[in-house]
């Protein structure tokens, strides 16, 4: 059955990142998977193709960021596809495939003429990486932070930092490649967390414990503790990083009662049908350079490889698949 329910959109997918959300779904990380074998990819660039009854805020030609956070609209049911004869499930959105069924409120029109590579990573990664600045962690001029692991989403957590005149961004990753990217995106101090002591490092930046925000893009239980430990009596712990199922963190928590605290963030909280034209305009006015995020360029054959290497740290920054 072709026809399109209330609040679908069929669309040309043009562009897709991967994102670490995919790499937690592949290894089960959030535990059982109930919905095997699914499509998967949460940001993407298309053109609309087609709309279903009651659509609105996209037409027939236009160019749309897909995103998995919801934006305005209809949110549809979700599409029913079938593969080798069984039944395949989907979300509101999917992106690893060359056309696909999405729900009006996973669209967000955008200028026709916007570089499709870029606009991919305003469906996750720059929506994420700047909502957990602006709405997640709050950062003030002059504030200090640590980010925590600077993958896709860490390294925009990085620029965003730096557009918010932050006194000192220090990234921390396992991997040089990509702590090189984030010193050109606006980090201040780099640290390899895997052949230095980086708490010995982070300590003699942040003096007295004057730390005002520790962003957590990991997960590990460890690494949550420590930055809950350094953090002033009063700083934000920002959790971006998702734990695997049964790993808890052990914190002493008389400190939340006097002004310190700790949230977890779902995508920073990011308004794609008001963000993405407001970030759009950061680059247009080239306040930064959102090019500098993308590491490859793959067809969707070479998705598993770039996948491994994504784990392995072989990629820095985002990969764009080109379908």
């Amino acid at each position: 059955n072709n026809k399109l329910c209330p609040g679908q959109v069929l669309v040309k997918v043009h562009t897709s990142g991967i994102c670490g959300s995919q790499i937690g779904e592949i290894t089960g990380a959030k535990g059982f998977d109930k919905f095997l074998p699914h499509l998967m990819g949460h940001e993407g660039c298309a053109t609309v193709l087609d709309i279903g009854p009651g659509v609105k805020n996209v037409k027939e030609g236009d160019l749309v960021v897909l995103h998995w956070r919801e934006g305005k609209g209809i949110q549809s049911d979700v599409p029913s596809y079938y593969w080798r004869g069984s039944k395949l499930n989907a979300g509101w959105v999917t992106t690893f495939n060359s056309h696909a069924v999405i729900s009006e409120n996973r669209c967000t029109k955008i200028p026709s003429n916007t570089n499709k590579n870029i606009a991919a990573l305003f469906g996750c990664a720059i929506t994420t990486g700047f909502g957990v600045i602006e709405n997640n962690a709050k950062l003030k001029m002059g504030e200090s932070v640590i980010i925590f692991g600077a993958g896709g989403i860490g390294l925009n957590m990085v620029q965003a930092a730096k557009l918010s005149s932050a006194s000192i961004i220090i990234a921390v990753d396992r991997f040089d490649n990509r702590l090189e990217i984030a010193k050109r995106l606006g980090a201040t101090h780099t640290i390899n967390s895997s052949n230095s002591d980086y708490k010995e490092k982070i300590e003699s930046i942040i003096k007295n414990k004057d730390l005002d925000v520790f962003i957590d893009n990991t997960g590990i239980p460890e690494i949550i503790e420590y930055g809950y430990k350094i953090s002033s009596a009063i700083g934000r712990i920002v959790l971006v990083g998702v734990p695997r199922m049964g790993n808890n963190i052990n914190i002493f928590s008389l400190p939340l009662h006097f002004g310190k605290t700790i949230v977890g963030s779902h995508g920073g909280e990011a308004d794609p049908s008001k963000d993405i034209s407001r970030y759009l305009k950061i680059g247009e006015k080239q306040l930064t350079n959102y090019a500098n995020l993308i590491s490859d360029e793959i067809s969707i054959d070479q998705i598993n490889k770039a996948i491994a290497d994504m784990r392995n740290g072989l990629t820095a920054g985002r990969v764009i698949i080109q379908l």
